[in-house]
């Protein structure tokens, strides 16, 4: 009888490093099963990036202010699920919104000339959208369609099924810190124990501060994290983030980090990313959500509404009851 054991594999995807870690008796399966899913996840890189000039997207925003594209059974999932999140949001979550890109250059560290947020919002507004059926049209030439916000957490939800249909229930799949666990921990040394994983501080340099804020145990579900530290510049003591509100098109500064814990990954990435659009709701809305969630604010204070243990101190965590 073969030993449990466990296999990493690492590759690379959407800009991000990757890992599956699978527990198993045949290590032949594993392979095939982590192959199969890896292949999952680059075909949906290939299938949704913008920067990849025939994907669906560049297809769509190619014919942007033209006629409709066609589109499969897939896609017109994906842009129901950009609907509910628009919804979702009050308008915060917009598929729309990732032309806004343009304004900034967080290499350069160089803030939006004068005019060019202007010429550019126009262009943002998922409500513009127009969709019949299998079918959809962007109106205006220059509006674009981006399902970044979700394609990443869409890959690792669909990682993981892959890996479920091979029959393997012990496995974590961690596309650039977006997670799904189909389960805990197979070993037998480990006796079912979740996966247990480290969360980055978002202000490591804070002398009160160690690199990690928190070490979450995941058994079984979607845990994903955002924040402000990501990509960003810091201009006259000011710190610009990616995450851009599609109202302005200026970068959001009320929340430094929110970890979501979800039923799957895309859930949880969704809900982290609206967190940090809400601002200074975030904890408001996050609480009417019914997920566990560990938010930093802009001014280092943590708040959860879950039994968590950080590494911070604990006059500095502020806790709302479940």
């Amino acid at each position: 009888m073969s030993h449990w054991r466990t296999l990493q594999f690492h590759f690379s995807a959407m800009a991000s490093p990757c890992l599956l870690q699978v527990d198993g008796r045949n290590e032949r399966a594993m392979r095939s099963a982590a192959a199969k899913a890896i292949a999952e996840v680059h075909r949906i890189e290939q299938k949704y990036s913008r920067y990849t000039p025939n994907s669906v997207i560049s297809r769509i925003n190619q014919a942007a202010g033209e006629a409709m594209v066609d589109i499969d059974p897939e896609t017109v999932g994906l842009l129901d699920y950009a609907d509910r999140l628009w919804a979702l949001s009050d308008g915060l979550f917009d598929a729309t919104s990732g032309v806004l890109r343009k304004a900034w250059d967080f290499k350069r560290a160089a803030k939006p000339g004068p005019g060019v947020l202007d010429r550019l919002l126009p262009l943002v507004g998922w409500q513009h959208v127009e969709r019949k059926g299998s079918r959809v049209r962007l109106p205006m030439h220059g509006m674009e369609l981006d399902v970044g916000g979700f394609g990443k957490e869409y890959a690792a939800d669909r990682a993981a099924l892959t890996l479920q249909q091979c029959g393997f229930e012990h496995a974590l799949v961690n596309l650039g810190g977006d997670l799904n666990a189909l389960g805990p921990r197979g070993l037998p040394e480990c006796e079912g124990a979740p996966w247990t994983i480290e969360i980055q501080h978002p202000r490591p340099e804070r002398p009160d501060a160690g690199t990690s804020l928190a070490h979450i145990p995941l058994g079984r579900g979607g845990l994903a994290t955002s924040g402000d530290y990501e990509r960003f510049f810091i201009v006259d003591e000011q710190r610009y983030c990616h995450v851009l509100d599609p109202r302005t098109g200026w970068p959001v500064n009320s929340v430094q980090s929110v970890s979501v814990l979800a039923a799957n990954t895309s859930a949880a990435g969704a809900m982290t990313t609206i967190a940090m659009l809400k601002q200074r709701d975030a904890i408001a809305w996050l609480n009417t959500q019914h997920v566990d969630y560990l938010l930093v604010d802009s001014d280092a204070r943590i708040h959860t509404n879950t039994s968590l243990q950080t590494n911070a101190s604990p006059a500095t965590i502020q806790r709302t009851p479940s």
